[in-house]
Formats: C-alpha cells, sequence, structure tokens
C-alpha cells in the first residue's frame, strides 16, 4: 500500500481530500503546516486556531495519524522576503508560487514529505502521463483550476504528488463535505495572502517599506496630478486607490528610480494594454514538447483567472522566449508569472517572469 503525506489545512477541499483517500483504501498521515510572517515578539500564525480544530477532528474521525509542523521560518525566508523584495524592486510578486514550490512541496518534502510515496493536497489540479512523463494538467473546474500557482514545480515533485479532487467541480467537493457531515463543508474558501492573516497588505507593506511621497503622473500629457506614498502601494492596472478625479485613472507605468506613478484616463485607454512581452527564467515543468521551434501555438495566463489567452510562444536567437498574445491584456506588469499550456490548455508546459 502506498504511504501518503496529506496537507490538510482545515478548509472543505483538504478535508475532502482525507475523505477520498479513505474511501480508496489509503491511510494518509495528515499533516498541518504552520506558516507566519515574522513579528517583533515571534511569529504571526497564518491560520487560526479553528483550522487545527476541524484538521485534528477529521484525523481523529477517520483514524489517521496527525502531526503539526513548523514551517515559519523556511516560509519568511523563501516567500515573505522574496515578496518584499520584489516589491521593493517595482515588480509584482506571486507569494503563492513561491509558497507551492519552496515551502509545501519544498521544506515539507524535505523534513517529512520524503518518507512517503505521495503527498496529497487539496489544490484543483490533475497530472496526465504522457509519453512516460508525468505533467501537472488542468482541473475540471475551470473557475477553481490552481495550475497557475503551481506552475514553478519541477518533474520530481510532479510525480510524487496527488491531487484527489482535480476530477470534481467545487459543488462536488461540497456536496461530498456535507453528506459526510464534515464542520468544513460550510466554511468560506480562503482569500488574499497566507501570511498576512488579518493584517491589511498597504499596512505590512508600510511595516517593511515605509513611506516616500512621489508624484502621479498623466502618462500622455506629463501633468503632475497628484502625490503618492511610494510606488511600493500601486500595481500596474490598478484603478482603486488613486484618489484623483476625473477618472477612472489606471497606473500604466511606474518609475522605480525617480518613485513616479503614470497613469491613464478613461475607461479603455490603450495604454493599459499590452499584447507582447519576454520571459526571464523560462522553465519546463516535466520536459520540452515541442522540441526544436522558432514559434509555437500556446494557452496561457499572467493572473489567477478560469480564462487562458491564446498566443504563440517564441524562441528568440539568444535562447530568451517571447509571447505574444492573440488579442490585448490588461495589466501587464514586471514580476508576473506567465504560466503556458498546451494549444489545448490541458498540460502545464513552461513558466517564466514577465520582465520590464
Amino acid at each position: 500500500m502506498r504511504s501518503i503525506a496529506a496537507l490538510v489545512s482545515g478548509g472543505v477541499d483538504s478535508t475532502v481530500v482525507v475523505h477520498l483517500l479513505k474511501e480508496q483504501g489509503y491511510d494518509p498521515s495528515i499533516f498541518y503546516i504552520r506558516i507566519g510572517m515574522e513579528a517583533e515578539d515571534g511569529y504571526i500564525d497564518c491560520p487560526a486556531e479553528e483550522d487545527i480544530e476541524i484538521t485534528s477532528y477529521v484525523a481523529q474521525k477517520y483514524g489517521c495519524k496527525f502531526e503539526e509542523v513548523n514551517l515559519h521560518k523556511e516560509y519568511w525566508d523563501n516567500v515573505v522576503s522574496y515578496t518584499i523584495d520584489s516589491v521593493r524592486r517595482g515588480l509584482t510578486p506571486n507569494p503563492d508560487i513561491m509558497c507551492n514550490k519552496m515551502i509545501k512541496f519544498g521544506a515539507f518534502n524535505q523534513r517529512w514529505g520524503k518518507d512517503f510515496d505521495f503527498i496529497a493536497t487539496g489544490h484543483y489540479a490533475t497530472t496526465d502521463v504522457v509519453d512516460g512523463t508525468s505533467f501537472l494538467a488542468t482541473a475540471k473546474d475551470p473557475v477553481k483550476d490552481q495550475t497557475d500557482f503551481l506552475a514553478q514545480l519541477n518533474f520530481a515533485q510532479i510525480a510524487k504528488l496527488m491531487f484527489p479532487i482535480g476530477h470534481l467541480m467545487k459543488s462536488e467537493v461540497r456536496q461530498i463535505a456535507s453528506d459526510a457531515h464534515l464542520p468544513s463543508a460550510t466554511r468560506k474558501d480562503s482569500q488574499g495572502i497566507c501570511f498576512l492573516g488579518k493584517i491589511n497588505y498597504n499596512d505590512f507593506l508600510r511595516r517593511y517599506l515605509g513611506e516616500r511621497e512621489g508624484d502621479i503622473v498623466e502618462f500622455e500629457t506629463g501633468k503632475i496630478l497628484g502625490k503618492h506614498k511610494g510606488y511600493w502601494f500601486h500595481t500596474i492596472g490598478q484603478r482603486k486607490g488613486l484618489c484623483l478625479s476625473g477618472g477612472p485613472w489606471f497606473v500604466v507605468k511606474k518609475d522605480i528610480d525617480a518613485n513616479v506613478l503614470y497613469v491613464s484616463q478613461g475607461y479603455d485607454p490603450d495604454t493599459q494594454y499590452a499584447t507582447d512581452f519576454n520571459l526571464a527564467g523560462f522553465y519546463y515543468l516535466s520536459k520540452d514538447i515541442w522540441g526544436d521551434f522558432d514559434s509555437v501555438d500556446i494557452q496561457f495566463k499572467i493572473r489567477h483567472t478560469p480564462e487562458f489567452t491564446h498566443g504563440t510562444l517564441t524562441r528568440n536567437a539568444d535562447g530568451t522566449y517571447h509571447v505574444h498574445a492573440h488579442h490585448r491584456l490588461q495589466g501587464v506588469a514586471a514580476g508576473q508569472y506567465a504560466v503556458i499550456y498546451d494549444s489545448h490548455a490541458h498540460l502545464v508546459v513552461a513558466s517564466g517572469m514577465i520582465t520590464a
């Protein structure tokens, strides 16, 4: 019998994972990962105690071993610090991608998961074996699909993963939880960045980056329209929070050295869109499925949405990669990860960071 470590957070998705594994005859060991942001007197826990209570209850209900594991320091060193550094450099970070790569399937596997055949999670994703190679693949539920958050995993990590709810719709998962009388059945899904807990994101940035007043400038005319308290509080494509009259206004560019925000006015200004961008650190998750090519037809995402964008991936002469979208994209920002899927939007093939 395969040995399985199940990562359970107390939410409906991960608790249903335990139920399904038991139905399939497995006896998973349950792990609850404590992660959080560094504070003056220690660490701020991401989870509420209710999460641990529910996870403990599920372990008892199904007769599973249960262990809480502490990865506070690893989370700070690999995820929180990455987020702060990215924002300081004017980039748009993705803490969820880093958490999955470095913590859930990195540090956890190195210290605990290595003793198990598989690691099971409540992610909405699947795996597919093509010509003997395991690939990360999309979930049945397009709205809940989380493959974009897993797009920096490597082949060894993917080959060890189980996604028991990847073939289910969210409504089906909730029904299973209800039928099984799980206390998580009616719990709301978690939102936002985990390590912040109840802390406002701008308060988090203010704590580590402070404030520095700068100009808000109209991109087309160079006219100064107002002031901001630091470029790190704003992202490309942002509309709310600029406190400018005569809007709507969109952030379309940031000058990091001069601490200037450039904005454009209107409901659909051309300056908030792009169709082309380059990728740094281009990375095949399992293997290159295209071989030697100049350009290839792809589907891709640059943010967590149900929709895919149809485009063309080009390999430049210097070995770098370029993406051309077949329709305009709003809010393309340096630091975002572009996740590259095959032309059928099924296999996750590669990912890379959008460059300025």
